[in-house]
C-alpha cells in the first residue's frame, strides 16, 4: 500500500506537534518545576512517533522514542529539569524537525541523528521506565508490519457467502486515522477477502473521518485470528467480529453505501498551487468582466445588460470564495518565533519575554509565506539592538527581563502587524551622525523625524552596530524587510523613544491578487491607487495652501497635508496640466499626503501582477495591472508616496 498520499498531511501535523514542543519547552524553561509542560511534550513526541511509524519513517520514530523515554523518566521520577536537560530537549526538537522534513523528501538517511540519540540515551539512562514499558515503546516505535499479500481488497465478484461483519474503532488519540484504517484493512486482507467497506476507503483521508468503520470479511479464519491481524495495525481501540452469514441475493447497488451528510466529506486538503491557478483564472475573468461591462455600456442593449450583471455577480461571488479559501491564520508563521527569540536572546546573554497577540487574524497564504523572513529580521534586530543586557536595564531602573510583543489586528481591508520592544530605543543622535558622515542628510539637520529615521535605517548596508554579532550588525535586516513588505503592497512605519523602546508598524493588504483601486490619469498614462489607503478626494484650490519645510501643503480640517505633484514627480512631458485638478488624500496610520493628478477615471477592481522595476526607477510602484481595454497600467505604492 502506498502511503505517500499522506506525506503532506504527516508533514503538516508533525510541524504542529514540533511547534507545540517548542512552546511547551519555553514554558518549562520559565518554570522548571512545572509538570504540565513535560506531559504535553511527552504526548506530542508519542504522537509523532506513532505517525512516523505508520509512515515507515524509522529514524524519525527512533528519535521521537528516545526523547519520549527521557521525558518519561523525568515524569516518573519527578527529577528536576536542569538547564543541560532543557538544552538537550531543545536539540532533540530541532533534530526532529529537520529529520521530518528530510523523511518526507525521501532523504531520511541524510539526517545526522547519532549525536543527539547518544546524548538522549546517556541522560535518559537507556530510555528509563520498566522493562515492560521499554518493550512496549520499542514495539510502538518500530515500523508497523504491512502484509504485501495481493489479497488486500479484492475486486467485486459474486460471493459464496456474505462473510463476517467486522466493526473497527480506532483510538480517539490515534494520529493519521486514515492511514491506520487503511493498514487495518490491509491486515484484514491478509486473512480473507475484504468487501463493502463503510464509509468508503477513499473518504478515510477526510478530516471528518472519526476512526469508526465496518466491512465484510469473507474468510475461514477464526475470530481470534481476525482480531489479532487487525490489531497489528496499531492504535486499534476495539474489533467486533460478527457471525458468518449466508450469501444474500446480489443487490443492484453496493451493500454498504453511507448516505446523506454522514458519508460526505466536508473538508478537503487542497494543494496551494491549485488555489494559485484558480486565482489566476479568476483574475483573467475579472479583466474580461470589465471589458464586458464596457461593451454593455456602449451597446445599451437590455439583454446584454442583464448578462453583464449576472456575470458580474457570479464572478464576484466566485472571487470572494476563492479569496476566503486562501486565507490562513497568522499563527502558522508566528508560532515559530518564540523559539527564534529565545535562541537569539540566549546567544546574546539577554533575558527576553516574548508575547504574541492576534494569532487568529487571517492573511492570504502567499502574503503570509513572504512575511516570514521580514519578521525574522525585525525580531532579531529587536533582540540585538533594542533589548538591553540585564545589567544595563537594572541601571536604567527597568526589569532585567525585556519584553517583545508581536501583534496582529484587522483594520478595514488591511492587516496591521506590530513588533514592539521596551528597550533602549533607536539612538537618533548616532543615526544622524552616521547619516551626515555618509551624506544621507543635510549637514545642518539637527533632529530626525520618524519618517526620516526609517528612510535612513532602511538603506542597504546601514547599521549603527560597531561590531558584528551572530544575530545582526552586518547592515542587513531592516532594508530587506522594508523592501519585501513594499513588494507585497504593504508599508512600514517606525516609532521610537529613547529609553522606552521601539515599535515597527507593518500594514499589509489581506490579499494581493485582486484589489479595488482608484484609477487616476497623469498625461496620457493611467495609474491605480488601492482604495485601502485613500481617505478622500478634493479639488486643488478648494483648501488653503501653505509651505512646510520647503514643501507645498494644504490645510485640511486644521491638519497640514503635504502635496505630491505626480506630474512633476514622474517628469511627465507634453500637454498642459488641466486647470482643475483633483487631490487624492492618502492616509497610512498617522501619515497623510495629497497626490495631485490630472484626473480621476473612477473605481475598478484590478488584478495585481508582479512588477520588476528597472534599476534607477523611483520606488513608487508596487505592481502592475491590465485594464479592461487590454492596456497595462502601473499600481502606485502608497508607502512610497506618503
Amino acid at each position: 500500500m502506498d502511503l505517500s498520499q499522506y506525506a503532506e498531511l504527516f508533514l503538516a501535523e508533525s510541524r504542529e506537534h514540533v511547534s507545540a514542543c517548542n512552546e511547551l519547552l519555553l514554558a518549562l524553561e520559565r518554570d522548571p518545576s512545572a509538570r504540565d509542560p513535560i506531559g504535553g511534550i511527552f504526548r506530542a513526541m508519542h504522537t509523532v512517533k506513532g505517525m512516523a511509524a505508520t509512515m515507515g519513517y524509522a529514524r524519525v520514530a527512533e528519535l521521537a522514542h528516545a526523547a519520549e523515554s527521557l521525558l518519561d523518566k523525568i515524569r516518573s521520577s519527578s527529577a528536576p529539569v536542569t538547564s543541560d536537560v532543557l538544552q538537550l530537549l531543545f536539540r532533540a526538537v530541532d533534530a526532529l524537525e529537520s529529520s521530518i522534513g528530510l523523511a518526507v523528501a525521501g532523504r531520511e538517511r541524510e539526517a545526522d541523528l547519532d549525536p543527539v540519540l547518544r546524548d538522549l540515551a546517556v541522560v535518559g539512562g537507556g530510555g528509563g521506565g520498566s522493562k515492560e514499558q521499554k518493550a512496549k515503546g520499542e514495539a510502538t516505535a518500530a515500523k508497523p508490519e504491512v502484509d504485501t499479500s495481493p489479497r488486500e481488497i479484492e475486486p467485486a465478484r459474486a460471493p459464496t457467502h456474505a462473510g463476517r461483519l467486522v466493526r473497527v474503532t480506532l483510538r480517539e488519540t490515534a494520529p493519521l486515522k486514515g492511514g491506520r484504517a487503511l493498514i487495518a484493512l490491509r491486515h484484514a486482507g491478509a486473512v480473507g477477502a475484504v468487501r463493502a467497506v463503510s464509509p468508503p476507503a477513499e473518504t478515510f483521508e477526510s478530516e471528518d473521518f472519526d476512526g469508526h468503520f465496518t466491512f465484510r470479511l469473507e474468510t475461514a479464519a477464526s475470530i481470534a485470528d481476525i482480531v489479532q491481524a487487525i490489531e497489528r495495525a496499531g492504535d486499534v481501540e476495539s474489533v467486533d467480529v460478527g457471525a458468518d452469514e449466508p450469501a444474500a441475493p446480489r443487490p443492484e447497488s453496493p451493500a454498504a453505501v453511507p448516505g446523506g451528510e454522514a458519508g460526505r466529506a466536508r473538508h478537503l486538503r487542497v494543494d496551494l498551487r491549485r488555489l494559485d491557478a484558480l486565482m489566476d483564472l479568476i483574475g483573467e475573468l475579472v479583466i474580461a468582466r470589465g471589458r464586458l461591462n464596457e461593451l454593455a455600456m456602449a451597446r445599451r442593449d437590455p439583454g446584454i445588460d442583464d448578462i453583464a450583471l449576472t456575470v458580474a455577480r457570479l464572478s464576484r461571488d466566485l472571487q470572494d470564495q476563492i479569496i476566503q479559501a486562501r486565507l490562513t491564520p497568522v499563527w502558522q508563521v508566528f508560532d515559530r518565533f518564540p523559539r527564534l527569540v529565545r535562541d537569539s536572546a540566549r546567544q546574546l546573554g539577554k533575558q527576553v519575554q516574548f508575547r504574541v497577540e492576534g494569532k487568529d487574524i487571517e492573511l492570504d497564504r502567499t502574503i503570509l509565506d513572504e512575511l516570514g523572513d521580514p519578521l525574522v529580521h525585525m525580531l532579531r534586530n529587536a533582540v540585538d539592538h533594542g533589548i538591553e543586557p540585564p545589567e544595563e536595564r537594572r541601571r536604567a531602573g527597568k526589569k532585567p527581563e525585556g519584553e517583545i510583543v508581536l501583534a496582529a489586528v484587522r483594520e478595514r481591508s488591511s492587516v496591521i502587524i506590530t513588533i514592539s520592544d521596551d528597550g533602549r530605543g533607536i539612538p537618533r543622535a548616532r543615526v544622524l551622525e552616521r547619516a551626515k558622515r555618509e551624506g544621507l542628510v543635510d549637514p545642518h539637520t539637527e533632529t530626525l523625524t520618524d519618517d526620516q529615521l526609517l528612510r535612513i535605517i532602511a538603506r542597504p548596508g546601514f547599521t549603527t552596530s560597531d561590531s558584528v554579532t551572530a544575530v545582526s550588525g552586518r547592515g542587513v535586516g531592516i532594508d530587506v524587510a522594508v523592501t519585501r513588505l513594499r513588494a507585497l503592497g504593504g508599508s512600514v512605519e517606525v516609532r521610537s523613544n529613547a529609553g522606552r523602546g521601539t515599535t515597527f508598524v507593518l500594514r499589509l493588504p489581506v490579499t494581493l491578487a485582486i484589489v479595488r483601486a482608484l484609477i487616476a490619469s497623469v498625461g496620457r498614462e493611467r495609474y491605480a491607487l488601492p482604495l485601502t489607503y485613500v481617505a478622500e478626494t478634493i479639488e486643488l484650490g478648494s483648501a488653503p495652501t501653505t509651505t512646510v519645510e520647503g514643501r507645498e501643503a494644504i490645510v485640511l480640517r486644521d491638519r497640514v497635508v503635504p502635496l505630491v505633484h505626480l506630474r512633476r514627480l514622474l517628469a511627465v512631458e507634453g500637454g498642459d496640466a488641466p486647470p482643475r485638478r483633483p487631490i487624492i488624500v492618502l492616509e497610512m496610520g498617522e501619515r497623510r499626503a495629497g497626490i495631485v493628478v490630472d484626473g480621476m477615471l473612477g473605481q475598478q477592481e484590478i488584478v495585481v501582477k508582479g512588477f520588476d522595476a528597472p534599476r534607477g526607477t523611483l520606488p513608487l510602484f508596487s505592481g502592475a495591472t491590465i485594464m479592461s481595454d487590454g492596456v497595462p497600467a502601473l499600481i502606485l505604492d502608497a508607502g512610497g508616496l506618503v
